[in-house]
This record gives structure tokens, sequence and C-alpha cells, in this order.
């Protein structure tokens, strides 16, 4: 028969998994420090030498990496999908915007659906909190607060999907989340698109993530990126008619 006696777990085999599942799920992020030894130990039962193998395990398997004199990190390498390089030249070039706008629509309409049926009611309040800082900034005119604010509300809404690879695929690229919430709000606001508009899609979103509604959480999301795509491709089409009209006014004043 193909049974063999069970061995008992080693407790730094349950310390790695433990901080396995932590950073798997998106709690422990790129760059988080560690708590001291000292105190990882007491908060998890075990030993500092049984800690310590688990900790030098998790370096070797890349999750984990130390700072002389600063403690131990969860490896920065885990947070980044491109290079630094590659972004800007995203950023640069309207093929790929467009393109990484269209893939938002699609993630993250997925993701609202999912939130809106697998939620918890923490992971909702999270993101109702978020929407409550929002109009805080609105209400100041803050509007490097609500573009960072923005980014916020949309990673929370992929945390609460609970499903683990689009939490670090999106997560991973949060920097062009954050950078185009950024870029995007300086061409509406340069369009003098109201700013009420788009926190009322904002609302949208939360009001029916609030009441468990996937499709209307879904079509929320959808309606506000399109939006957002609209409004940059009118931009888009106003910038080359004020270049065209620029090069006539030249014309005619050198004309006399």
């Amino acid at each position: 028969m193909p049974f063999e006696k069970v061995q008992p777990e080693k407790l730094s085999h349950s310390v790695i998994r433990q901080i396995e599942l932590l950073i798997l799920r998106g709690i422990l992020c790129p760059g988080e420090r560690l708590p001291s030894e000292r105190e990882l130990a007491e908060r998890m039962g075990v030993s500092r030498p049984s800690l310590r193998e688990a900790v030098a395990e998790l370096q070797n398997r890349g999750l984990l990496t130390s700072r002389a004199g600063a403690g131990i990190f969860v490896s920065e390498t885990l947070g980044g999908a491109f290079p630094a390089a590659l972004v800007r030249l995203f950023a640069s070039h309207d093929e790929a915007v467009f393109d990484y706008i269209a893939f938002r629509r699609d993630i993250e309409g997925l993701a609202a659906e999912r939130a809106a049926r697998l939620g918890s009611d923490a992971d909702l309040e999270v993101i109702g909190t978020i929407l409550k800082k929002m109009e805080a900034a609105h209400a100041k005119r803050n509007p490097a607060d609500e573009a960072r604010l923005d980014a916020e509300f949309h990673m929370a809404i992929i945390e609460a999907s609970h499903n683990v690879i689009m939490l670090h695929m999106m997560r991973a690229m949060f920097d062009m989340l954050r950078e185009g919430v950024f870029y995007n709000r300086q061409v509406m606001f340069k369009q003098r698109t109201t700013r009420d508009m788009l926190l009322d899609q904002h609302r949208a979103i939360n009001d029916a993530l609030q009441v468990r509604d996937p499709a209307g959480a879904r079509a929320a999301v959808e309606a506000h990126l399109d939006y957002v795509q609209n409004a940059l491709s009118d931009q888009q089409i106003a910038d080359r008619h004020e270049a065209i009209a620029r090069l006539r006014l030249v014309h005619e004043r050198e004309r006399g």
C-alpha cells in the first residue's frame, strides 16, 4: 500500500509557508521591511534559529533580501513588470497608451465584477474609505492627492477581486497605473473636463460594489475608462488642430 509515516514538520518550514502566503496574497508588498528578528520570532512563536533558517531559505528563493544595518525586506524584484525605460517608452507612444487603457478596461472590469461577488465586507470598506478620501481631496482642490487616491482606489478593487495572479500582475504594473492616472487627469483638466464628473464616475463604481452588483460594477468601470480613452483621443485631435491653427497664424502675421 502506498502509505508512509507522517513526519513532523520543521518549524522553519511552517515559517516559510506563512511568509510565502503573505507575499502571495499581496499582504506583504515588495520593498516592505519585516519586523526585527526578535519581534518576528515572538509573533510567530518560534525560536530565533528556526526563524533564521526560514529567512535564509526565503532569501535563496529570491523572496526576501537583507540590507546591511537596515533589516530584512520583501524583494523589490517582485514588484517590477517592466524596466523604467520601457515604461517611459510606453508613455510616449499613442499606440501603447491606448492599448494600456484598453487593457485596464478589460482587467479592471473583470476585477470589479469579481470584487462585487467575492470581496469581503472589509475589502468593500477599504474601497469606500479611499473614495471618502478622494472626496476630501476634491473639496480641497488638491489634484495631486486626487490622482494618487485614484490609483489607490483602482488597486483596492484589484485586491478585492481575490485573484493572486491578477493582483501581482497589476501591482507589478502599479507605476504605469499611477503615472497613467496622473497623465490622464492632466489631459482632462486641460480640456476643462469637470473634476466633478470624474468623482461621480468613481462614486458609481463604489455604489455598485457596495450593493454587490457584479454587472453594475463592471459596467461602471468600463464606462469610466471609456470616458478616459475618449478624453485622451479628443485632446489629441484638439492638439493637432491647435498646431495647424498656429501655423496659419504665423503665416498670416508674416504676410503682414
